[in-house]
């Protein structure tokens, strides 16, 4: 494979600056929705889904701009939390700093999701119907599309794809389950940025690689286990790809931190990543083609 596409995480406002800059770079004349691998984590994944769904990069951004704005109270106050307990980061983070290894960290991260769900009755039915709605289509497309998640029973990565016997819907729907996991079957699985935040290594291989990041390249886990995208970057570099990534930049809001959950962001992500996308499509022409 010549050219590889990599979508990463980054939540409701992630999702909306990579389909923003994907139309924008589009609208520049780079058409990255062609490459022949697409990766796609945790929103990444929904998003790889939609440009190889049959619909146009400027129809989902156009429906990102037609979204209704988020309800808000009368006295404005932060809507509650829709599961008790706490926030994803602490939740986490916690976990993260108890775990000696990356393998460590996922089966803890599985056992914790695992008692959180029973703990508050998690309704996998009502997420797959959250995510079918999301997608252009359910079927897997022709392209080679990959979607990774992690077995929250083993802590093993898991790679998704049209030869998996797992249908696209639930395959990003294990993707993106972040505090609770997703049943396919009998197994149970959970967000694949817990393997990796970009995951850009699966792009080994190919010629050139495209890593769009929500949030820079940043990664919560310790230097030492080589999960930031800077030691991915290293590694496709090293085997001969050449490699170039995106990061929002200041016309997308400060929006992917916390809040990137927020459906409010995702307005100002799409319109900060189309304008990148227009801009940086001269840049990148030569380097697709």
């Amino acid at each position: 494979m010549t050219r590889a596409l990599v979508l990463a995480g980054g939540g409701a406002a992630g999702n909306a600056w990579e389909l923003g800059l994907i139309a924008g770079l589009s609208d520049g004349g780079v058409d990255v929705t062609a490459a022949d691998l697409i990766v796609g984590t945790s929103a990444g994944s929904t998003v790889a889904a939609q440009i190889t769904g049959g619909v146009s990069a400027a129809q989902l951004y156009g429906a990102i701009l037609a979204e209704a704005p988020p309800a808000r109270s009368a006295s404005h106050r932060p809507r509650p939390a829709p599961v008790p307990g706490p926030s994803y980061l602490d939740w986490s983070n916690a976990i993260i700093a108890a775990s000696a290894d990356p393998a460590d960290m996922r089966r803890r991260i599985g056992a914790a999701a695992r008692e959180r769900a029973v703990a508050n009755h998690a309704d996998a039915d009502r997420w797959r119907q959250i995510v079918a709605r999301r997608l252009p289509s359910p079927r897997w497309p022709a392209q080679r599309v990959v979607i990774v998640a992690v077995d929250a029973d083993s802590g093993d990565p898991i790679v998704f794809d049209r030869d998996s016997g797992v249908e696209l819907v639930d395959a990003v729907a294990a993707s993106t389950s972040a505090m609770t996991p997703y049943r396919i079957g009998q197994r149970l699985y959970l967000n694949g940025g817990y393997r990796r935040s970009e995951n850009a290594d699966l792009a080994e291989g190919c010629r050139r690689v495209l890593v769009l990041s929500p949030f820079s390249g940043r990664s919560r886990m310790p230097g030492e286990w080589r999960m930031d995208l800077a030691a991915q970057v290293d590694d496709l570099r090293a085997g001969g790809s050449l490699v170039e990534t995106v990061f929002p930049d200041a016309g997308a809001g400060d929006v992917f931190d916390a809040n990137a959950l927020d459906p409010a962001t995702r307005r100002p992500a799409a319109r900060g990543g189309h304008a990148q996308g227009r801009a940086l499509a001269g840049r990148l022409a030569d380097f697709w083609r």
